[in-house]
């Protein structure tokens, strides 16, 4: 199993990854510290990896993500 090292993150993608993910618990009523909104800031955090790294492409790709 290799692991993956993710790089450093920064003030503002700290602040791109919170913006969008309190946009969309606000607009399904989900509390951050439930276990929904857990997962979707591990959610956040991947789609964020995977290239989506400003807050409007990040909130389109969750709005997109099947959620399970």
């Amino acid at each position: 199993m290799s692991m993956m090292v993710n790089s450093p993150l920064y003030p503002d993608d700290v602040d791109i990854l919170a913006g969008a993910l309190y946009a969309w618990c606000a607009e399904r009523s989900i509390k951050l510290q439930s276990q929904e909104g857990l997962s979707a800031a591990n959610v956040a955090i991947s789609l964020y990896d995977a290239g989506y790294q400003t807050q409007d492409r990040l909130l389109g790709a969750f709005h997109d993500y099947e959620f399970h």
